[in-house]
């Protein structure tokens, strides 16, 4: 039942649960159903669809008497399964249009548009995650998050695999290289598949290429099960401008701004929500509660943030209409996204959101209460720039461009950040990561295994896209599937057992997770050696836990005498060398461990004589007398 006060938090654009009034609902078991759709300026609006033979006579909806705007009607012939779309009149009857339901749950099957009659039941057997999985989602937890495209990681015969047999090989290889979350990239419906799915048109159905929603909840389930995370990519940015989808929805600019200075986004040739009008505000928050509660998703990554935030986002001067104090701040965007991430957390505080902003917006992972936007992290794109950047240098110029690797560690701090190595970095004639690395075959894969060490030891959370765990050759294209072939080959295996390594060592390594976003839990001990291309640091956890030495050869020559201080003597043992043979490297390393000299280097009262093999990062951990020791 649509209440008053449904109404009234509808309007005001605080409803988190439209979904449970919105959209269709199956009445009396399998038989019958009731729709309601918001078309406020709509002259007439009927539902159409397999039972009635998709007559707009037979099934005309009545407009509500409280100036809602809703259109609801009863259908006793619908049935679970049935195709349909709402008929909607508007402009004095001029304008006609076949629309999907906004609030579906499931979709026919690309290329048709239409909506299908569904029900959401499904026995849950994830409790144990659920109840637990607010530590794993912490922020003082390890995340490691392998993103990956559902129609492209791995192909069947026929083409795409459907969610619940991806569901056991994907759990079982997530597993098996450690990583402890999943990000699907956009599974939301959209009508055109090489979007990736970041045009959507069904903010509450994942799409039916894949299968039901029932086999996408066998998909969440299971991977609960065998103790992964799901993070579902969530566009709430734009949509596109598909006839059936939400554009000119009653005949009318109703979710988007009938400015195009303002409603209309140029780059991606999409329509903007109008974060203004609080029915909209409702619907985007509504959609973000649908996934975290019908589906158990344990998180939101939120694209393209920034194109939210900025009004002159991707426009020249003259092409944007200013806020009401002259600036470029859309305030409106601002005000739903705290909006947003408040209920979210409300909510389900368990959970956690993302926010991909490329910009120095501040507060972006702050709390609402003081003044941010309430993301419980963001992603940091300046250290994925800066640091792809650096890698591809020849080495013999590396020496210039240090502060290019150093930089991040100025701001590091300020957010609670992810560092993304996502499917943007691999598309769009931009190559592989492998493909971004300089020099011979050897060269190429001992610098990307660098790149990886230093990643996995640099304060924040870890993002890989799929492909880059094994070092694919070539770019990712969503036409195909991943070149599972390579793992086969020594060099290419090499690379995947690091990064299952890396996964185990940061996972267990309290040093490299436990106070992530604060100054505490990194320490510089050689930041601008320019004489060698060596960079050293400490990792630190909370007090009583052992310390972490990371040092980064970042030229192909060895360094047989490089000497680091250390805050603490003891034996420094080696747990991690990227050039270690069963990674593809040569081998060079310190023979299991160092013991500490009390000869004071880098101003610490202790030092290390340490052997860096060529290109490479190796990790060191204090034990004294064969226990580990601690600051």
């Amino acid at each position: 039942m649509l209440t008053d006060q449904d109404l009234y938090l509808f309007g005001e654009g605080t409803h988190a649960r439209l979904h449970d009034q919105m959209g269709c609902h199956l009445t009396g078991g399998q038989e019958g159903a009731h729709f309601r759709v918001w078309a406020p300026n709509a002259i007439s609006v009927s539902v159409i669809g397999d039972w009635n033979h998709w007559d707009p006579h037979a099934n005309p909806m009545q407009l509500r008497h409280d100036h809602s705007g809703v259109w609801e009607g009863q259908v006793p012939q619908a049935r679970h399964g049935h195709a349909y779309k709402y008929r909607v009149h508007g402009h004095g009857g001029l304008y006609v249009a076949d629309k999907a339901d906004p609030f579906a749950v499931h979709a026919e099957v690309s290329p048709a548009k239409g909506s299908r009659v569904w029900s959401l039941e499904h026995e849950w057997q994830d409790g144990e995650w659920m109840q637990t999985r607010h530590v794993k989602n912490a922020l003082d937890a390890p995340m490691s998050i392998y993103e990956f495209h559902v129609g492209s990681w791995r192909r069947g015969g026929q083409g795409p695999v459907n969610y619940r047999e991806l569901a056991h090989d994907l759990a079982d290889y997530v597993v098996q290289m450690g990583f402890t979350h999943v990000e699907l990239m956009p599974i939301t419906e959209h009508p055109f598949y090489g979007s990736w799915g970041y045009q959507t048109t069904g903010y509450f159905a994942p799409t039916s290429r894949y299968g039901t929603p029932q086999d996408f909840m066998h998909f969440v389930d299971h991977l609960h099960q065998r103790g992964i995370g799901v993070i579902l990519d969530w566009v709430p940015s734009h949509f596109p401008t598909d006839e059936h989808g939400l554009q000119y929805f009653d005949g009318t600019h109703l979710f988007e701004h009938a400015d195009p200075r303002q409603g209309f986004h140029p780059e991606w040739s999409s329509s903007i929500f109008n974060y203004g009008r609080g029915e909209v505000r409702s619907f985007l928050i509504s959609s973000a509660i649908f996934w975290l509660e019908k589906y158990h998703i344990d998180g939101l990554r939120v694209d393209a943030v920034a194109s939210m935030l900025y009004l002159d986002y991707a426009r020249k001067h003259g092409e944007w209409i200013p806020n009401k104090h002259g600036g470029k701040e859309n305030l409106e965007a601002v005000d739903f996204l705290r909006k947003l991430n408040e209920a979210v957390y409300r909510e389900h505080p368990d959970v956690v959101t993302i926010a991909e902003e490329s910009t120095a917006w501040p507060m972006v992972s702050r709390p609402t209460s003081m003044g941010g936007l309430g993301f419980g992290m963001k992603w940091n794109m300046g250290w994925m720039h800066d640091t792809l950047a650096f890698m591809h240098e020849d080495p013999v110029h590396r020496k210039y461009h240090l502060g290019k690797l150093t930089f991040s560690l100025v701001y590091a701090f300020n957010e609670n950040f992810v560092l993304p190595l996502s499917h943007d970095e691999v598309v769009y004639g931009k190559g592989s990561l492998l493909g971004k690395m300089p020099g011979d075959q050897w060269q190429r894969f001992a610098n990307l295994r660098a790149m990886y060490g230093l990643m996995w030891t640099h304060p924040g959370k870890k993002l890989m896209f799929m492909g880059g765990e094994f070092a694919q050759v070539r770019e990712w294209t969503h036409e195909g599937q991943l070149d599972w072939g390579l793992t086969q080959e020594p060099a290419h295996l090499g690379v995947q057992r690091m990064v299952s390594e890396l996964n185990r060592i940061y996972r267990e390594e309290p040093a490299l997770h436990q106070i992530d976003f604060t100054e505490a839990g990194f320490e510089w001990i050689e930041g601008n050696d320019v004489s060698t291309t060596v960079v050293a640091f400490l990792r630190k956890g909370r007090p009583g836990t052992a310390p972490l030495l990371v040092a980064v050869n970042l030229t192909p020559l060895p360094r047989e005498h490089y000497r680091t201080g250390v805050p603490l003597a003891g034996h420094w043992r080696e747990v991690f060398n990227s050039d270690a043979k069963e990674f593809g490297g040569s081998g060079w390393g310190n023979l299991g461990g160092v013991d500490s000299l009390p000869e004071e280097s880098h101003g610490r009262p202790h030092s290390l004589q340490l052997i860096l093999p060529p290109l490479s990062t190796i990790i060191l951990k204090l034990e004294t007398h064969g226990h580990t020791d601690t600051l």
